[in-house]
């Protein structure tokens, strides 16, 4: 199965200059956030297969104006054509005031807890997507850009073959497109990356 991830700044080539082989004709597409709803919607429309999403830090947009035709699989154990796909968006809480999609590692654990009896029921899960990284795991030092470290513990209990995030743009540094954690590939999805599955 092909896989288009893409996260935090819409491809100029996917949309400005968009032409149908620059898709490359995936089976699905995974939003790893902070994109316009507008660009999810054209992609969607023009790759005839679904769209998943979770929510960046800065999609608050998405409360008034979701994307129309694409799946939101944030805080969800979603299952496409038998992959298990675990959803979790957001990124560490760095403002004072209350914001819909920043939240401390506590409030992460939790969110995660409510998952228990769905990755029980399910066996775990193949990728996890979410939009910080893990702590530790090509995430950045400042506390907006630092991640979680419950992610790299679901990492090492439920060891699933995709890990897909975005937030850290590839163009802060020196960080990797993709990675290893074990026995679980790192992706970060800045802007597009079209993976085999």
């Amino acid at each position: 199965m092909k896989i288009l991830f893409i996260a935090d700044e819409e491809s100029k080539s996917l949309w400005d200059y968009y032409q149908p082989e620059k898709l490359g004709n995936p089976d699905l597409i995974i939003s790893c956030g902070d994109l316009k709803p507008e660009y999810l919607e054209f992609l969607v429309t023009m790759a005839h297969c679904p769209l998943l999403y979770i929510h960046g830090n800065h999609d608050t947009k998405y409360l008034q104006n979701p994307p129309e035709g694409c799946i939101c699989i944030d805080d969800a154990l979603f299952c496409y054509q038998g992959i298990r796909i675990l959803g979790l968006g957001g990124s560490m809480k760095y403002n004072l005031q209350e914001l819909p999609f920043q939240c401390t590692e506590q409030q992460m654990q939790k969110r995660i807890r409510k998952r228990r009896f769905d990755l029980w029921r399910s066996h775990g899960f193949d990728i996890l997507v979410t939009h910080s990284p893990a702590k530790d795991l090509n995430d950045l030092h400042d506390l907006p850009h630092q991640g979680f470290a419950c992610f790299r513990n679901l990492l090492e209990t439920y060891h699933p073959a995709l890990f897909a995030h975005g937030h850290v743009h590839l163009n802060y540094g020196s960080l990797p497109r993709k990675d290893q954690y074990q026995n679980t590939v790192v992706l970060n999805a800045y802007e597009r990356y079209l993976y085999e599955f």
